[in-house]
């Protein structure tokens, strides 16, 4: 139960899905003054899906409606396109495998619209995150298969007091069951999945249209050529499927790329463990007092947590070795519950 307070105004970042419906509508019942912002996001042209954005603006406005609450579009397309579909297309160019909802939650969410929010008269901001905060820390969802703090790990410690979390008390099942209690007209609407800013995308061929295809070798790690590629940035660590070798041996995995020389390095399964990973740019939202210190981490989105210890110029060693330890992904830092901050992996 969210604490009552009618003097207080939230700004709920509406995205047109059932968890912003649903937050929207508890702060409401909770007795809070709320606004509905639907973010307009990037839609690039090669995708051809104008209308997905679109569709999303008209369900946020339709649950503002029906909960009779203000509802406004701020335009964050450029931004959108600038901060975090430029930097994930960049990164691919490097060679290393972006997360570009990171980005979007850091930049966007808690970033521009945080800022704007407050500056117009906002006390909260909210969102329909699968995650909970306490007494200025931030903590898992109680749904552990919807839990996303693995994305929020670039909040500000002096952010957490100004979000509210609503669902993330909830279980997913019981955010259907209220969004139909509730009325709101996107109870039976499927989560979205994909990219943050265009849905779901066939990455390659994304990628393709920014970044031109250039031919390259496919070696063994000992040096044997067994293949060709069309580009290492459409490829990323631990990949399986798209390399296309038929000399009866596989499967093969992407174990490394050489970027100056475009080559890309495949083995076996065993061959992508690795017992250590430095991490780069850190986001401490609690900073251990002391290091080295024991954590749990998560290298991937739905990745099972690793023990591990960190040490204070990001080397992290894990107690038993990680499976496609993959450079521009995110390394997130829990103790229990509660996630400490987190990294990009080098």
């Amino acid at each position: 139960m969210i604490k009552k307070d009618k003097k207080k105004k939230v700004f709920v970042a509406m995205s047109g899905g059932v968890d912003s419906s649903v937050s929207a509508a508890l702060l409401k019942r909770d007795g809070f003054e709320v606004v509905g912002v639907y973010m307009r996001q990037w839609t690039p042209k090669v995708l051809g899906k104008e209308c997905i954005w679109k569709q999303d603006r008209q369900d946020a406005m339709r649950v503002c409606a029906k909960l009779d609450i203000p509802f406004l579009t701020w335009d964050f397309s450029k931004e959108y396109e600038r901060y975090v579909g430029r930097y994930m297309i960049n990164s691919y160019k490097k060679g290393i495998t972006p997360n570009p909802d990171v980005m979007c939650n850091k930049i966007i969410k808690f970033g521009l619209f945080f800022n704007k929010a407050i500056k117009e008269g906002a006390d909260f901001i909210a969102t329909g995150h699968y995650a909970r905060i306490s007494s200025g820390k931030l903590f898992t969802a109680k749904d552990k298969n919807k839990d996303q703090t693995y994305f929020l790990y670039e909040l500000k410690q002096n952010q957490l007091n100004k979000i509210i979390f609503p669902v993330g008390n909830l279980e997913k099942s019981e955010v259907r069951i209220l969004a139909k209690k509730f009325g709101l007209p996107t109870a039976e609407k499927k989560d979205s999945q994909g990219v943050c800013f265009v849905g779901p995308l066939n990455m390659k061929i994304f990628l393709k249209n920014y970044i031109k295809p250039r031919k390259g070798k496919i070696l063994l790690l000992n040096k044997k050529e067994i293949g060709e590629h069309d580009g290492f940035y459409y490829y990323t660590i631990g990949q399986r499927h798209g390399l296309d070798i038929k000399d009866g041996h596989g499967p093969y995995f992407v174990i490394k790329k050489d970027i100056k020389k475009n080559i890309i390095y495949v083995g076996q399964e065993k061959d992508l463990y690795s017992k250590k990973a430095k991490i780069k740019n850190i986001n401490w939202i609690d900073k251990p007092k002391t290091f080295p210190t024991e954590i749990n981490v998560r290298i991937r989105y739905r990745a099972p947590l690793a023990k591990a210890k960190i040490y204070k110029n990001g080397l992290l060693i894990f107690k038993k070795p990680q499976k496609a330890v993959t450079p521009g992904q995110s390394a997130v830092f829990y103790k229990n519950k509660q996630v400490l901050g987190g990294g990009v992996i080098l």
